[in-house]
């Protein structure tokens, strides 16, 4: 696994914590870490993430912090 699909799976953990935590009420941002997730499966781990699978985690994100500061 490369240094850039590490931090990629780092990042995924942490929206996974954060669904375990309360997420699973906001529907989107659920869908969001669903489609992360089936994106990191079907991902080559020895190569950089793609642009694709990079957007999906950033609006993960971004609806995960839309959900905390609510």
């Amino acid at each position: 696994m490369n240094d850039a699909f590490r931090e990629v799976k780092g990042r995924m953990k942490k929206l996974d914590v954060a669904l375990e935590n309360g997420g699973v009420a906001n529907p989107a941002f659920a869908q969001a870490v669903s489609a992360a997730k089936r994106m990191m499966k079907k991902g080559d781990r020895s190569r950089e993430p793609s642009h694709e699978m990079q957007a999906l985690i950033e609006k993960a994100e971004a609806l995960g912090r839309d959900l905390v500061a609510s």
